[in-house]
């Protein structure tokens, strides 16, 4: 076995495709299994849009997202945009948003976040059936991730503008299916990446416009690559044989 190719910040790059192709196909099979129809039941996207994208805070009971950590969650977005959807959603009565910025869910946000999950668990368990152990073995090795790169974070002076630390770690109530678990966490560990590529195209002088712009080259490479170094340090949390069993479990499921 070629430990080399292992290195955290090999893992990290190889993981990130194969993460956004699993985490993307569990997120469109929720909408066209039901979760179009569900938002609709509650005023549509234009009510429950940002809800979807915060539902592993927002869901828990007490869970909000500050101003910072939103702006980081959507840095790629027009702000403009955000504040009109956001003033919808507020209301439709889906939203509060306190005088700072934070959000949380109204009561009727949480109604709609109980049977978003349990739409996911729906279709995940019928996306992924036949790799119950798969599944199990990556919701594991995710978890222990994700509370290693917490710890990382919490040994940090200050980290506002995180969407990482804005989302994680994701609400997971008892009995939460082992398709949800993966999806959940498949989703807070993007954004943990998000955060490590906004770093380092800001270190390289750029903003979230430039970069979205910037072609394919030398300076795009150079990014990825320094993106994949500041998101390694997570890995150290799992042995070189677990990072590949991870790669292998991503790749073999469907979607």
């Amino acid at each position: 076995m070629n430990s080399v190719g292992l290195a955290p910040h090999r893992i990290a790059g190889l993981l990130a495709p194969a993460v956004d192709r699993v985490f993307r196909a569990g997120m469109l099979a929720g909408r066209d299994g039901g979760g179009a129809v569900l938002a609709q039941k509650y005023g549509g996207m234009a009510a429950t849009g940002f809800l979807v994208d915060l539902r592993t805070r927002l869901a828990a009971p007490g869970g909000s997202v500050d101003g910072p950590g939103f702006a980081a969650i959507t840095r790629y977005q027009d702000p403009v945009s955000c504040r009109r959807a956001l003033d919808k959603q507020v209301a439709y009565g889906m939203l509060h948003r306190g005088a700072d910025g934070t959000l949380s869910a109204s009561e009727r946000g949480a109604a709609f976040l109980s049977e978003l999950y349990q739409v996911h668990a729906d279709v995940t368990e019928e996306l992924w059936a036949g790799h119950d152990e798969r599944v199990t073995r990556m919701v594991t090795a995710l978890g222990r991730l994700l509370s290693y790169a917490l710890v990382l974070a919490d040994e940090e002076a200050d980290h506002p503008g995180s969407a990482f630390t804005a989302m994680a770690p994701p609400y997971e109530p008892d009995g939460t299916p082992s398709g949800v678990l993966l999806l959940n966490r498949l989703g807070t560990l993007r954004y943990h990446r998000a955060d490590a590529h906004a770093a380092a195209w800001a270190a390289a002088g750029h903003t979230a416009a430039s970069v979205a712009a910037l072609p394919a080259g030398p300076e795009r490479t150079a990014i990825e690559l320094e993106t994949d170094r500041r998101a390694a340090g997570l890995y150290a949390a799992l042995g070189a044989e677990e990072r590949l069993t991870l790669l292998a479990d991503l790749a073999a499921l469907p979607g």
